[in-house]
């Protein structure tokens, strides 16, 4: 079995959204713990505001079928791929770690997702679920990592619902 962080993001209809995602991975990885809810604004378009948290899930699942299973999970939740890249989603599940799996390029999945660097609302709730661990491709410290980053203040969001998913 293999630790995996994901990252969950919505900015339609999160509060109905952000909680049906942990739903399912709930149901489908027992054990699932998820982090508290973040609120932060889009970026790469205007739109409006994510909710954004994050889950860690043990799975004996390859990185490229987790991510295949993520893109399923999406799908079931109305996330469309038809439109912009950066744009408005009911829900993105993304893979960010895989243990201390480092890969990338050539077509598979790169590990660790480069936002995990410099996207606060993907660190910031990973560090929630796990205060001491370390990026796998540099061994830094996520948490210093946060430090380094100019726009490191994020809004905590009180859902009643994601209040009993949450750790």
């Amino acid at each position: 079995m293999v630790t995996a962080f994901l990252s969950l993001g919505s900015n339609l209809s999160p509060q109905t959204h952000m909680p049906a995602a942990a739903r399912v991975l709930a149901s489908r990885f027992p054990g699932a713990r998820f982090s508290p809810l973040y609120r932060s604004s889009a970026v790469g378009f205007d739109g409006p505001d994510f909710l954004n948290a994050a889950a860690a899930v043990e799975t004996e699942l390859s990185p490229e079928a987790l991510a295949a299973l993520l893109h399923g999970i999406e799908h079931e939740l109305g996330r469309r791929r038809d439109g912009p890249r950066f744009s408005d989603r009911s829900i993105d599940i993304d893979l960010v770690l895989y243990g201390d799996l480092v890969q990338g390029g050539d077509g598979l999945i790169e590990l660790p997702r480069p936002e995990l660097r410099d996207a606060v609302h993907v660190l910031q709730p990973i560090i929630d679920l796990a205060p001491e661990l370390r990026d796998p491709a540099t061994g830094d410290l996520l948490s210093h990592l946060l430090g380094g980053l100019s726009n490191s203040v994020l809004e905590r969001v009180e859902l009643p619902e994601w209040r009993l998913l949450s750790c």
